[in-house]
């Protein structure tokens, strides 16, 4: 157990309920972000649109902080290194998680993405760090890539190929965001920081094109309610406070029991799809989302 988990084993019982009904919070926001981006997208908005609402609004708001940790130095960390964070869980990332969210039910991206994040850590670790798994964490990975591959099959009998290839994209976004953590933990760079970085890049870079290439026009046409909702949703709520909450949280109570709670995000997603969109998975996909989370439980055991 790390100091951080040692100390947290003592807080007191009020803050343990703080800190548990903040982790709560935060696994709402990013389960439910899914189906409320799909919501967005199947209803106008584009995959484009989303990704610029996203970092135009964190950019702005997070400008500040990256101007006073120092331009010069890439906010202490370095260019080179904020370049690969942004990479990872920046513009990419983001836009590959929206494009497989217009051509595959919600409840695939929330089950294939952390399902593939949670693997690629476990590998990271070993191959990083050298940490050995523990039977429990082989079980659990093995059980995650069995509820993959349901999905997969899930969508090979449907016979879409564009479910199929929002599926793929799904799994791109797992092997940029799950390396993510990582060089955070290589690098020991602050997340709060990792992400007013990556946030102002991806705005400053992003934007021009969006912007020059006229792909502007649609949220030009939506209702300004409409724009104003998802640019909070995707640039305050996701990028901002739901890593406030879950380092809110790893500080009260610790990372191995904050570490329990990420598989709650494929049920949210799933279960929030239903009446936002409609989407009831078919029993091979309640099968793999089912297999996912009951291996991402076993991996986050102690």
């Amino acid at each position: 157990m790390s100091q951080l988990d040692r100390g947290a084993a003592f807080a007191a019982p009020a803050d343990r309920r703080i800190a548990i009904l903040a982790m709560l919070a935060a696994v709402t926001i990013y389960g439910t972000n899914f189906a409320i981006s799909r919501h967005a997208i199947v209803n106008g908005l584009t995959p484009l649109d989303l990704t610029a609402l996203r970092f135009a609004t964190a950019g702005l708001v997070l400008a500040p902080l990256f101007w006073r940790a120092g331009i010069a130095d890439c906010a202490g960390i370095g260019w080179g290194k904020g370049l690969v964070l942004t990479l990872m869980s920046g513009v990419p990332m983001t836009f590959l998680m929206m494009l497989g969210l217009s051509m595959a039910p919600a409840a695939h991206g929330a089950s294939i993405g952390p399902g593939t994040v949670t693997t690629i850590g476990v590998i990271g670790g070993i191959v990083l760090f050298g940490i050995k798994p523990s039977r429990f964490v082989i079980a659990g990975i093995a059980t995650v890539l069995a509820g993959l591959a349901c999905i997969a099959i899930a969508a090979g009998i449907s016979g879409s190929p564009t479910m199929l290839l929002g599926d793929l994209c799904f799994l791109g976004v797992g092997l940029l965001w799950g390396g993510y953590p990582l060089m955070l933990q290589v690098w020991k760079v602050d997340a709060l920081k990792a992400t007013t970085v990556l946030s102002v890049i991806s705005a400053l870079v992003f934007l021009p094109f969006y912007i020059l290439a006229g792909y502007g026009a649609t949220i030009a046409a939506a209702p300004l309610w409409l724009v104003v909702f998802h640019a909070f949703n995707q640039g305050i709520l996701n990028m901002i406070i739901g890593l406030w909450l879950w380092g809110f949280a790893v500080g009260r109570i610790g990372a191995t029991v904050t570490g329990r709670f990420p598989p709650l995000i494929p049920v949210i997603g799933t279960l929030s799809a239903i009446p936002l969109l409609g989407e009831w998975p078919v029993p091979l996909q309640w099968a793999g989302v089912a297999l996912i989370v009951g291996g991402l439980m076993l991996t986050t055991r102690k």
